[in-house]
């Protein structure tokens, strides 16, 4: 089977667990998710089965939106509520109007430091793994963007936000720093990924609904086409000489916006995805980068 595969991932899980469970459900080994969701978090994890794990990396690129519970006046030293307790202070003061005032200044591209108990290789080794043996670890700031931070709802302490954001955004360390920045402190009590790419948690499915699915023969259905995961890219039509020759991994001519010229998805006369294809200025030309078929 290939395919992309919503899948919702419950608390408590990791996302290597999911993937554990999909090759035994499928019973086949090439099986990988395209994005990892802490085990304390919940929600969309897409997961590529045959030919679709390659295309894991352009998911794995693509934006993210989640809803964050944060709780203010605990900090934790690992910024969620799976943390030791570091400080507490008062929220009295804390007023709606001051939070979006602070929200004012997450918003956008910005250097993001990255939490200590994460999985961030330094030196071949897991920062939260360093973290734990005692060293002092200290992250450098990554670039990210954050495009959408919104309110859903304040109810002292507890803040709870709409958040669309890049590839590598803690969502931790934004409500630390939002703790920070208010004076009191904060805490991510909860977090739930609402979508991956262009996949959503409303057509998300869970694992048990997949396991029944299996029972009656209708697993294929919840299978998504792999070009799904490249949506954002522009769409190129060959003829069946041009689809020939993306075939045998040869350039190709097709005309569209120069602004729209990086990567591309390919089909063929019959409207098969058959390659995603690369722009290469020097020939004018496209190169296929990926071939989906023989």
């Amino acid at each position: 089977m290939d395919g992309i595969f919503n899948i919702y991932k419950s608390t408590g899980m990791t996302s290597h667990d999911v993937v554990a469970k999909m090759r035994k459900l499928l019973q086949q080994r090439r099986v990988g998710h395209a994005g990892t969701l802490d085990p304390a978090a919940s929600g969309v994890l897409p997961i590529c089965v045959g030919l679709a794990t390659r295309v894991a990396e352009y998911l794995s690129e693509s934006g993210k939106a989640y809803q964050a519970t944060i709780i203010f006046g605990v900090e934790t030293d690992t910024y969620d509520a799976e943390g030791e307790i570091t400080r507490t202070a008062p929220t009295d003061h804390l007023r709606r109007e001051d939070i979006e005032r602070a929200l004012v200044q997450f918003r956008g591209r910005q250097m993001q430091v990255p939490p200590r108990y994460s999985a961030i290789k330094l030196q071949g080794q897991a920062a939260y793994k360093r973290t734990r043996a005692g060293e002092e670890v200290v992250l450098a700031p990554r670039p990210i963007e954050i495009t959408r931070l919104e309110i859903v709802h304040w109810q002292n302490p507890q803040l709870i936000l709409d958040v669309e954001c890049s590839k590598g955004t803690y969502i931790r360390s934004l409500a630390y720093d939002l703790g920070r920045t208010l004076g009191c402190g904060a805490h991510l009590a909860s977090l739930v990924r609402t979508r991956s790419g262009p996949f959503p948690l409303e057509e998300s499915v869970t694992l048990e609904e997949l396991a029944r699915a299996g029972e009656q023969g209708t697993l294929a259905a919840y299978a998504q086409s792999a070009d799904r995961a490249l949506e954002q890219y522009p769409a190129l039509h060959l003829d069946d000489e041009s689809a020939t020759r993306v075939k045998h991994g040869n350039l190709f001519a097709y005309e569209i916006p120069q602004k729209e010229r990086s990567l591309a998805r390919v089909y063929s006369p019959a409207g098969e995805f058959i390659a995603i294809a690369e722009w290469r200025p020097e020939s004018g030309k496209w190169q296929p980068k990926k071939v989906f078929t023989e």
